[in-house]
Protein backbone atom coordinates (compact mmCIF):
# COMPACT_ATOMS: atom_id res chain seq x y z
CA UNK A 1 0.00 0.00 0.00
CA UNK A 2 1.18 2.86 -0.72
CA UNK A 3 0.71 7.03 0.10
CA UNK A 4 2.07 10.56 -0.21
CA UNK A 5 2.72 10.83 3.40
CA UNK A 6 2.77 8.46 6.15
CA UNK A 7 2.59 9.86 9.87
CA UNK A 8 3.71 7.61 12.88
CA UNK A 9 2.16 8.71 15.64
CA UNK A 10 -1.50 10.15 16.22
CA UNK A 11 -0.54 12.50 19.31
CA UNK A 12 -0.89 16.15 19.73
CA UNK A 13 1.43 16.64 16.40
CA UNK A 14 0.26 13.55 14.29
CA UNK A 15 -3.16 14.68 14.72
CA UNK A 16 -2.60 17.64 13.15
CA UNK A 17 -0.29 16.84 10.48
CA UNK A 18 -3.02 14.47 9.33
CA UNK A 19 -5.86 16.99 9.52
CA UNK A 20 -3.45 19.50 7.62
CA UNK A 21 -2.30 17.70 4.77
CA UNK A 22 -5.18 15.59 4.01
CA UNK A 23 -7.13 18.61 3.67
CA UNK A 24 -5.68 18.95 -0.23
CA UNK A 25 -7.40 15.95 -1.44
CA UNK A 26 -4.71 14.89 -4.06
CA UNK A 27 -2.46 13.98 -1.04
CA UNK A 28 -2.88 9.96 -0.01
CA UNK A 29 -2.49 10.45 3.97
CA UNK A 30 -1.74 7.35 6.11
CA UNK A 31 -2.14 7.84 10.26
CA UNK A 32 -0.41 4.45 12.38
CA UNK A 33 -1.40 4.87 15.82
CA UNK A 34 -0.49 2.38 18.21
CA UNK A 35 -3.44 3.15 20.30
CA UNK A 36 -7.14 2.43 20.11
CA UNK A 37 -9.15 4.89 17.71
CA UNK A 38 -11.04 7.60 19.60
CA UNK A 39 -13.79 8.76 16.52
CA UNK A 40 -16.76 11.29 17.46
CA UNK A 41 -19.18 9.60 19.83
CA UNK A 42 -16.61 6.15 20.74
CA UNK A 43 -14.08 8.88 22.92
CA UNK A 44 -13.49 6.63 26.01
CA UNK A 45 -14.81 9.11 29.19
CA UNK A 46 -11.76 8.80 30.38
CA UNK A 47 -10.27 10.84 27.85
CA UNK A 48 -13.01 13.20 27.70
CA UNK A 49 -12.82 13.57 31.43
CA UNK A 50 -11.91 17.14 32.94
CA UNK A 51 -10.05 15.21 35.28
CA UNK A 52 -6.39 13.75 33.72
CA UNK A 53 -5.89 11.46 36.65
CA UNK A 54 -8.06 8.46 35.67
CA UNK A 55 -6.60 8.47 31.75
CA UNK A 56 -2.89 8.53 33.29
CA UNK A 57 -3.14 5.63 35.26
CA UNK A 58 -4.66 3.42 32.92
CA UNK A 59 -2.88 1.02 31.83
CA UNK A 60 -4.74 1.41 28.03
CA UNK A 61 -3.44 4.52 27.32
CA UNK A 62 0.19 4.94 27.91
CA UNK A 63 3.60 2.64 27.12
CA UNK A 64 3.19 0.12 30.25
CA UNK A 65 6.83 -0.81 30.03
CA UNK A 66 8.56 2.42 29.67
CA UNK A 67 10.71 3.18 32.14
CA UNK A 68 12.30 6.26 33.13
CA UNK A 69 15.32 7.83 34.89
CA UNK A 70 15.26 11.15 36.62
CA UNK A 71 17.87 11.77 38.51
CA UNK A 72 20.75 13.52 37.43
CA UNK A 73 9.72 32.43 19.86
CA UNK A 74 8.02 35.94 18.53
CA UNK A 75 7.68 34.94 14.39
CA UNK A 76 5.47 31.83 15.20
CA UNK A 77 2.59 33.97 17.15
CA UNK A 78 0.38 33.61 14.19
CA UNK A 79 0.42 29.62 14.35
CA UNK A 80 -0.23 29.96 18.38
CA UNK A 81 -3.67 31.75 17.53
CA UNK A 82 -4.23 29.17 15.08
CA UNK A 83 -4.33 26.70 16.82
CA UNK A 84 -6.77 27.76 19.49
CA UNK A 85 -10.56 28.76 20.04
CA UNK A 86 -10.65 31.14 22.96
CA UNK A 87 -13.81 31.13 24.46
CA UNK A 88 -13.17 33.61 26.96
CA UNK A 89 -11.05 36.24 25.45
CA UNK A 90 -10.15 38.49 22.28
CA UNK A 91 -8.37 40.58 20.88
CA UNK A 92 -4.73 40.11 19.42
CA UNK A 93 -3.07 37.67 21.76
CA UNK A 94 -5.91 35.34 21.31
CA UNK A 95 -7.42 32.98 18.04
CA UNK A 96 -10.70 32.23 17.99
CA UNK A 97 -11.25 30.04 14.89
CA UNK A 98 -8.81 27.08 15.66
CA UNK A 99 -9.60 23.72 16.46
CA UNK A 100 -8.66 23.34 20.36
CA UNK A 101 -11.07 25.56 22.68
CA UNK A 102 -9.62 26.87 25.38
CA UNK A 103 -11.09 28.14 28.24
CA UNK A 104 -10.85 29.19 32.19
CA UNK A 105 -12.71 28.26 35.25
CA UNK A 106 -12.86 31.94 36.95
CA UNK A 107 -12.64 32.80 41.34
CA UNK A 108 -16.75 32.64 41.55
CA UNK A 109 -16.54 28.86 41.18
CA UNK A 110 -13.02 27.64 42.75
CA UNK A 111 -13.45 25.37 45.91
CA UNK A 112 -12.16 26.83 48.78
CA UNK A 113 -8.56 25.05 48.78
CA UNK A 114 -8.08 27.08 45.92
CA UNK A 115 -9.55 30.67 47.35
CA UNK A 116 -7.10 29.57 50.25
CA UNK A 117 -4.38 28.82 47.81
CA UNK A 118 -5.19 31.98 46.01
CA UNK A 119 -4.98 34.28 49.26
CA UNK A 120 -1.81 32.60 50.56
CA UNK A 121 -0.48 34.02 46.92
CA UNK A 122 -1.75 37.04 47.25
CA UNK A 123 -0.46 37.91 50.92
CA UNK A 124 2.75 36.44 49.44
CA UNK A 125 2.61 39.77 47.25
CA UNK A 126 1.61 38.44 43.86
CA UNK A 127 -0.68 39.96 41.99
CA UNK A 128 -4.20 38.64 40.12
CA UNK A 129 -3.77 38.15 36.32
CA UNK A 130 -6.99 37.36 34.71
CA UNK A 131 -5.28 35.81 31.77
CA UNK A 132 -2.45 33.62 31.73
CA UNK A 133 -1.70 34.23 27.88
CA UNK A 134 -1.97 37.69 28.26
CA UNK A 135 0.80 39.38 28.75
CA UNK A 136 3.89 37.76 30.19
CA UNK A 137 4.50 38.59 33.71
CA UNK A 138 4.68 37.39 37.30
CA UNK A 139 1.41 36.63 39.27
CA UNK A 140 -1.37 34.25 39.85
CA UNK A 141 -4.38 33.05 37.29
CA UNK A 142 -6.80 30.76 36.51
CA UNK A 143 -5.17 28.20 34.77
CA UNK A 144 -5.63 27.69 30.72
CA UNK A 145 -6.90 24.35 29.32
CA UNK A 146 -8.07 23.03 26.11
CA UNK A 147 -11.24 22.18 27.41
CA UNK A 148 -15.58 22.71 26.20
CA UNK A 149 -18.49 22.63 28.30
CA UNK A 150 -16.27 20.53 31.39
CA UNK A 151 -15.35 17.82 28.96
CA UNK A 152 -11.10 17.47 27.43
CA UNK A 153 -10.52 18.48 24.18
CA UNK A 154 -7.53 16.67 22.68
CA UNK A 155 -5.62 17.13 19.52
CA UNK A 156 -7.73 13.76 18.22
CA UNK A 157 -10.57 14.84 18.77
CA UNK A 158 -10.03 18.27 17.38
CA UNK A 159 -8.34 17.70 14.47
CA UNK A 160 -9.54 14.31 13.85
CA UNK A 161 -13.20 15.39 13.52
CA UNK A 162 -16.24 13.99 11.77
CA UNK A 163 -16.13 15.80 8.59
CA UNK A 164 -11.74 15.05 8.64
CA UNK A 165 -12.31 11.45 8.72
CA UNK A 166 -15.08 11.63 6.16
CA UNK A 167 -12.11 12.50 3.75
CA UNK A 168 -11.55 9.58 1.42
CA UNK A 169 -7.73 10.13 1.12
CA UNK A 170 -7.20 9.88 4.75
CA UNK A 171 -6.57 6.94 6.19
CA UNK A 172 -6.33 5.99 10.17
CA UNK A 173 -4.59 2.89 10.82
CA UNK A 174 -5.58 2.64 14.82
CA UNK A 175 -3.76 -0.75 17.17
CA UNK A 176 -0.78 -0.09 14.58
CA UNK A 177 2.34 -0.56 16.49
CA UNK A 178 5.92 0.75 13.84
CA UNK A 179 8.55 -1.43 13.94
CA UNK A 180 10.92 0.26 11.83
CA UNK A 181 11.19 2.74 8.93
CA UNK A 182 12.31 1.54 5.62
CA UNK A 183 15.04 2.86 3.61
CA UNK A 184 16.44 2.42 0.12
CA UNK A 185 19.99 4.06 0.67
CA UNK A 186 19.73 6.82 2.29
CA UNK A 187 16.22 7.61 1.35
CA UNK A 188 13.19 6.81 3.86
CA UNK A 189 10.41 5.30 1.53
CA UNK A 190 7.92 3.64 4.46
CA UNK A 191 7.39 1.50 7.30
CA UNK A 192 7.23 -1.85 8.63
CA UNK A 193 4.12 -2.39 10.96
CA UNK A 194 2.41 -4.82 13.09
CA UNK A 195 -1.78 -3.76 12.33
CA UNK A 196 -3.89 -5.74 15.55
CA UNK A 197 -0.94 -8.17 15.16
CA UNK A 198 -0.31 -8.80 11.42
CA UNK A 199 2.70 -8.05 9.37
CA UNK A 200 1.84 -5.20 7.10
CA UNK A 201 4.54 -2.72 4.89
CA UNK A 202 3.23 0.78 3.78
CA UNK A 203 5.48 2.52 1.41
CA UNK A 204 5.36 6.63 1.22
CA UNK A 205 6.38 9.44 -0.18
CA UNK A 206 7.53 11.04 2.79
CA UNK A 207 7.69 10.05 6.23
CA UNK A 208 6.68 11.99 9.24
CA UNK A 209 7.66 10.89 12.77
CA UNK A 210 5.28 12.12 15.41
CA UNK A 211 6.15 9.56 18.30
CA UNK A 212 7.10 12.18 20.29
CA UNK A 213 10.68 13.23 22.29
CA UNK A 214 11.20 9.62 23.58
CA UNK A 215 10.12 7.01 20.66
CA UNK A 216 10.65 9.66 17.87
CA UNK A 217 14.46 9.31 18.46
CA UNK A 218 14.17 5.34 18.87
CA UNK A 219 12.80 5.19 15.42
CA UNK A 220 15.28 6.76 14.04
CA UNK A 221 18.44 5.21 16.12
CA UNK A 222 16.60 1.82 15.30
CA UNK A 223 16.83 2.42 11.54
CA UNK A 224 20.72 3.66 11.79
CA UNK A 225 20.25 7.48 11.98
CA UNK A 226 22.09 8.78 14.75
CA UNK A 227 25.15 8.57 16.72
CA UNK A 228 27.48 6.05 14.59
CA UNK A 229 29.21 4.63 17.99
CA UNK A 230 26.14 3.82 19.82
CA UNK A 231 24.56 2.40 16.67
CA UNK A 232 27.83 0.06 15.60
CA UNK A 233 27.59 -0.79 19.35
CA UNK A 234 24.77 -2.01 19.00
CA UNK A 235 25.29 -3.74 15.60
CA UNK A 236 22.95 -1.31 13.68
CA UNK A 237 23.98 -0.71 10.24
CA UNK A 238 24.37 3.38 9.88
CA UNK A 239 22.74 4.89 7.43
CA UNK A 240 23.49 8.50 8.44
CA UNK A 241 25.88 9.60 11.40
CA UNK A 242 23.71 12.32 12.67
CA UNK A 243 25.11 12.51 16.66
CA UNK A 244 22.48 14.59 17.61
CA UNK A 245 19.36 12.37 17.57
CA UNK A 246 18.18 11.49 21.13
CA UNK A 247 20.84 13.72 23.06
CA UNK A 248 19.57 16.93 24.84
CA UNK A 249 16.75 15.58 25.98
CA UNK A 250 15.13 18.01 28.41
CA UNK A 251 11.67 18.34 30.88
CA UNK A 252 10.56 21.03 33.45
CA UNK A 253 11.68 19.44 36.66
CA UNK A 254 9.50 19.98 39.42
CA UNK A 255 8.70 19.19 43.49
CA UNK A 256 5.45 19.04 45.41
CA UNK A 257 4.52 19.93 49.14
CA UNK A 258 1.15 18.23 50.08
CA UNK A 259 -1.40 18.95 52.78
CA UNK A 260 -4.66 17.31 54.17
CA UNK A 261 -7.61 19.46 52.41
CA UNK A 262 -10.38 19.80 55.46
CA UNK A 263 -13.64 18.32 53.82
CA UNK A 264 -15.60 21.29 52.94
CA UNK A 265 -12.36 23.39 51.21
CA UNK A 266 -12.61 19.83 48.63
CA UNK A 267 -13.56 19.83 45.33
CA UNK A 268 -16.41 18.25 46.24
CA UNK A 269 -18.25 17.96 42.42
CA UNK A 270 -17.67 21.23 41.77
CA UNK A 271 -16.02 20.93 38.67
CA UNK A 272 -14.08 17.10 37.54
CA UNK A 273 -10.74 20.01 36.86
CA UNK A 274 -8.40 19.65 39.76
CA UNK A 275 -6.04 22.39 38.92
CA UNK A 276 -7.83 25.67 38.95
CA UNK A 277 -5.32 28.49 38.80
CA UNK A 278 -1.43 28.64 39.08
CA UNK A 279 1.74 31.10 39.91
CA UNK A 280 4.07 32.27 37.60
CA UNK A 281 7.07 34.09 39.44
CA UNK A 282 10.56 34.97 39.09
CA UNK A 283 13.54 33.44 40.99
CA UNK A 284 16.49 35.83 40.70
CA UNK A 285 18.70 32.66 41.11
CA UNK A 286 21.76 31.64 38.62
CA UNK A 287 20.99 34.46 36.03
CA UNK A 288 17.40 32.95 35.28
CA UNK A 289 15.23 35.17 32.88
CA UNK A 290 12.07 36.53 34.38
CA UNK A 291 9.04 34.37 34.87
CA UNK A 292 11.43 30.75 34.86
CA UNK A 293 9.19 29.32 37.57
CA UNK A 294 5.23 28.00 37.74
CA UNK A 295 3.28 26.36 40.77
CA UNK A 296 0.39 25.00 39.97
CA UNK A 297 -2.82 24.32 42.39
CA UNK A 298 -3.52 21.26 43.04
CA UNK A 299 -6.90 20.20 44.39
CA UNK A 300 -7.28 16.47 44.11
CA UNK A 301 -3.98 14.49 43.89
CA UNK A 302 -5.13 11.23 42.36
CA UNK A 303 -8.14 8.92 40.86
CA UNK A 304 -9.09 7.87 44.27
CA UNK A 305 -10.61 8.47 47.43
CA UNK A 306 -6.97 9.70 48.84
CA UNK A 307 -6.62 11.56 46.12
CA UNK A 308 -9.50 13.91 46.69
CA UNK A 309 -7.94 14.71 50.37
CA UNK A 310 -4.68 15.69 49.16
CA UNK A 311 -4.10 18.80 47.71
CA UNK A 312 -0.34 19.95 46.47
CA UNK A 313 1.33 22.85 45.40
CA UNK A 314 3.41 21.91 42.74
CA UNK A 315 6.19 23.87 41.69
CA UNK A 316 8.24 23.55 38.41
CA UNK A 317 11.51 24.67 36.55
CA UNK A 318 10.08 26.24 33.28
CA UNK A 319 13.17 27.68 32.16
CA UNK A 320 15.44 24.76 32.78
CA UNK A 321 18.84 24.81 32.32
CA UNK A 322 20.13 20.83 32.87
CA UNK A 323 20.64 19.42 29.23
CA UNK A 324 22.47 16.31 29.70
CA UNK A 325 19.33 14.00 29.20
CA UNK A 326 19.18 11.30 26.70
CA UNK A 327 17.75 8.64 24.83
CA UNK A 328 19.35 5.35 23.54
CA UNK A 329 18.51 2.10 22.79
CA UNK A 330 18.78 -1.07 25.11
CA UNK A 331 18.77 -3.35 21.76
CA UNK A 332 18.00 -3.97 18.48
CA UNK A 333 14.42 -5.32 19.39
CA UNK A 334 11.62 -3.53 18.10
CA UNK A 335 10.01 -4.09 21.34
CA UNK A 336 12.52 -3.31 23.92
CA UNK A 337 11.41 0.02 25.17
CA UNK A 338 15.04 2.48 25.03
CA UNK A 339 16.76 3.62 27.61
CA UNK A 340 15.62 6.99 29.31
CA UNK A 341 17.96 9.16 31.30
CA UNK A 342 16.35 12.69 31.79
CA UNK A 343 19.35 13.90 34.53
CA UNK A 344 16.69 16.42 35.50
CA UNK A 345 19.19 18.43 38.14
CA UNK A 346 22.61 18.17 35.99
CA UNK A 347 22.45 21.65 36.39
CA UNK A 348 22.96 23.01 40.16
CA UNK A 349 20.30 26.13 39.30
CA UNK A 350 17.60 23.97 38.74
CA UNK A 351 18.25 22.18 41.89
CA UNK A 352 18.80 25.45 43.77
CA UNK A 353 15.74 26.75 42.67
CA UNK A 354 13.69 23.86 43.72
CA UNK A 355 14.94 24.27 47.10
CA UNK A 356 14.11 27.97 47.13
CA UNK A 357 10.59 27.23 45.64
CA UNK A 358 9.77 24.53 48.57
CA UNK A 359 10.92 26.81 51.40
CA UNK A 360 8.29 29.41 49.63
CA UNK A 361 5.73 26.77 49.47
CA UNK A 362 6.50 25.47 52.72
CA UNK A 363 5.72 28.79 53.91
CA UNK A 364 2.49 29.26 52.50
CA UNK A 365 1.18 25.72 53.41
CA UNK A 366 1.82 26.82 57.41
CA UNK A 367 0.25 30.53 56.58
CA UNK A 368 -2.96 31.24 58.37
CA UNK A 369 -4.21 31.97 54.59
CA UNK A 370 -3.82 28.01 53.94
CA UNK A 371 -3.99 26.46 57.36
CA UNK A 372 -8.26 27.66 56.98
CA UNK A 373 -8.48 24.76 54.54
CA UNK A 374 -5.65 22.72 54.95
CA UNK A 375 -3.34 20.90 57.82
CA UNK A 376 -0.45 18.64 58.14
CA UNK A 377 1.57 19.87 55.42
CA UNK A 378 4.23 17.18 54.03
CA UNK A 379 6.76 16.57 51.18
CA UNK A 380 5.32 14.26 48.48
CA UNK A 381 7.24 12.12 46.21
CA UNK A 382 6.28 10.09 43.73
CA UNK A 383 7.47 6.70 45.40
CA UNK A 384 6.60 3.13 43.90
CA UNK A 385 4.31 2.90 46.84
CA UNK A 386 2.43 5.82 45.22
CA UNK A 387 3.16 4.83 41.76
CA UNK A 388 1.02 0.93 42.20
CA UNK A 389 -1.43 2.48 44.36
CA UNK A 390 -2.54 5.03 41.58
CA UNK A 391 -3.31 2.46 39.24
CA UNK A 392 -6.77 2.02 38.13
CA UNK A 393 -8.55 -0.88 39.50
CA UNK A 394 -10.67 -2.16 42.04
CA UNK A 395 -8.28 -3.38 44.58
CA UNK A 396 -6.98 0.18 44.73
CA UNK A 397 -10.22 1.92 45.73
CA UNK A 398 -11.34 -0.56 47.89
CA UNK A 399 -7.94 0.43 50.07
CA UNK A 400 -8.03 3.86 49.27
CA UNK A 401 -11.44 4.08 50.56
CA UNK A 402 -10.63 2.43 53.63
CA UNK A 403 -7.24 5.20 54.25
CA UNK A 404 -9.75 7.63 53.27
CA UNK A 405 -12.10 6.97 55.96
CA UNK A 406 -9.04 6.86 58.47
CA UNK A 407 -7.98 10.22 57.27
CA UNK A 408 -11.52 12.04 58.26
CA UNK A 409 -10.99 10.55 61.40
CA UNK A 410 -9.32 12.14 64.75
CA UNK A 411 -6.65 14.36 64.12
CA UNK A 412 -4.15 12.05 65.85
CA UNK A 413 -4.93 9.08 63.87
CA UNK A 414 -4.70 11.45 60.54
CA UNK A 415 -1.43 12.75 61.51
CA UNK A 416 -0.52 9.03 62.31
CA UNK A 417 -1.17 7.89 58.73
CA UNK A 418 0.38 10.74 56.84
CA UNK A 419 3.60 10.14 58.74
CA UNK A 420 3.72 6.33 59.16
CA UNK A 421 1.31 5.58 55.37
CA UNK A 422 1.93 8.36 53.00
CA UNK A 423 5.41 9.60 53.41
CA UNK A 424 8.41 7.83 53.05
CA UNK A 425 11.65 9.21 54.27
CA UNK A 426 12.15 13.22 55.55
CA UNK A 427 9.28 15.22 57.17
CA UNK A 428 8.09 18.43 56.35
CA UNK A 429 9.84 20.46 59.53
CA UNK A 430 13.29 18.96 58.96
CA UNK A 431 13.16 20.01 55.46
CA UNK A 432 12.39 23.72 56.31
CA UNK A 433 15.31 23.66 58.71
CA UNK A 434 17.95 21.36 57.29
CA UNK A 435 19.30 22.28 53.31
CA UNK A 436 21.19 19.05 53.18
CA UNK A 437 18.24 17.27 53.84
CA UNK A 438 16.56 19.30 51.70
CA UNK A 439 19.25 18.99 48.76
CA UNK A 440 18.78 15.24 49.39
CA UNK A 441 15.05 14.89 49.11
CA UNK A 442 14.74 17.34 46.00
CA UNK A 443 17.23 15.11 44.25
CA UNK A 444 15.60 12.01 44.92
CA UNK A 445 11.92 13.32 44.73
CA UNK A 446 11.98 15.21 41.82
CA UNK A 447 10.02 14.34 38.65
CA UNK A 448 9.47 15.87 35.18
CA UNK A 449 5.71 16.69 34.08
CA UNK A 450 5.44 15.12 30.86
CA UNK A 451 7.15 17.56 28.73
CA UNK A 452 9.94 15.80 27.20
CA UNK A 453 11.62 17.68 24.45
CA UNK A 454 14.39 18.24 22.45
CA UNK A 455 15.93 14.74 21.70
CA UNK A 456 16.17 15.81 17.76
CA UNK A 457 16.37 19.11 17.50
CA UNK A 458 16.14 21.45 14.65
CA UNK A 459 19.21 23.64 13.98
CA UNK A 460 21.55 25.68 11.67
CA UNK A 461 23.42 24.23 9.05
CA UNK A 462 26.38 24.28 10.55
CA UNK A 463 25.22 23.20 13.91
CA UNK A 464 26.41 19.84 14.30
CA UNK A 465 23.97 18.32 16.88
CA UNK A 466 20.57 19.70 14.83
CA UNK A 467 19.51 16.48 13.85
CA UNK A 468 16.59 18.19 11.33
CA UNK A 469 16.48 21.46 9.52
CA UNK A 470 13.56 24.17 10.58
CA UNK A 471 10.98 22.32 8.65
CA UNK A 472 11.66 18.94 10.71
CA UNK A 473 13.87 17.36 7.41
CA UNK A 474 15.85 14.71 8.71
CA UNK A 475 20.01 15.61 8.35
CA UNK A 476 21.98 12.83 6.35
CA UNK A 477 18.86 11.25 4.72
CA UNK A 478 15.56 12.40 2.34
CA UNK A 479 11.87 11.32 2.28
CA UNK A 480 12.14 11.76 6.24
CA UNK A 481 10.73 13.91 9.06
CA UNK A 482 10.29 14.52 12.64
CA UNK A 483 7.30 16.99 13.63
CA UNK A 484 6.94 16.54 17.64
CA UNK A 485 7.97 18.09 20.85
CA UNK A 486 11.55 16.53 19.77
CA UNK A 487 12.22 19.12 17.44
CA UNK A 488 12.41 21.97 19.74
CA UNK A 489 15.96 23.31 20.62
CA UNK A 490 14.96 23.88 24.37
CA UNK A 491 12.15 22.88 26.37
CA UNK A 492 9.70 26.09 26.20
CA UNK A 493 9.92 28.35 29.63
CA UNK A 494 5.49 26.99 28.75
CA UNK A 495 3.20 23.55 28.77
CA UNK A 496 4.95 21.90 26.12
CA UNK A 497 0.97 20.78 24.30
CA UNK A 498 0.25 23.74 22.28
CA UNK A 499 3.87 24.99 21.23
CA UNK A 500 3.69 21.33 19.94
CA UNK A 501 0.44 21.38 18.19
CA UNK A 502 1.82 25.33 17.05
CA UNK A 503 4.74 23.10 15.20
CA UNK A 504 3.01 21.01 13.70
CA UNK A 505 0.74 23.34 11.74
CA UNK A 506 3.80 25.52 10.93
CA UNK A 507 5.62 22.71 9.59
CA UNK A 508 2.10 21.51 7.91
CA UNK A 509 1.87 24.50 6.11
CA UNK A 510 5.54 24.63 4.57
CA UNK A 511 4.98 21.32 3.29
CA UNK A 512 1.39 22.27 1.43
CA UNK A 513 3.25 25.17 0.29
CA UNK A 514 6.47 23.41 -1.00
CA UNK A 515 4.37 20.67 -2.82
Amino acid sequence: MSYDYIIVGGGSAGSVMANRLSAKSSNKVLLCEAGQDTPHGKVPPEILDSYPGTAYFDPRFHWTELKVHTEVISHNRPYFKKVERDMDFDGPWHGKDGRIPVRRIFPDLWNGHAKAVAKAFEEAGFQYIQDQNGEFRDGYFPITISNLYDRRVSAAIGYLDPGTRLRTNLTISALTQVKGLLFEGTRCVGVKALVEGKETEFRGGEVIVSSGAIHSPAHLLRAGVGPAGHLRDLGIEVVAHVPGVGQRLMDHPSVSVSSFIRPDCRLNGLTRRHILLALRYSSGIGGAPSGDMFVASVSKSAWHAVGEQIGSLLAAVYKTFSETGQVKLASRDWRAEPIVEFNLLSDRRDLERLMDAFRRLGAMQISAALQDATCDPFPASYTERVRKIGVVNGKNKMITDVIAKLLDGPAWLRRMMIEKVIVEGYRFNELMRDDEALEDFIRKASIGVWHATCTCRMGAEDDPMAVTDPQGRVRGVSGLRVVDASLFPTVPCANTNFPTLMTAEKIADAILAAA
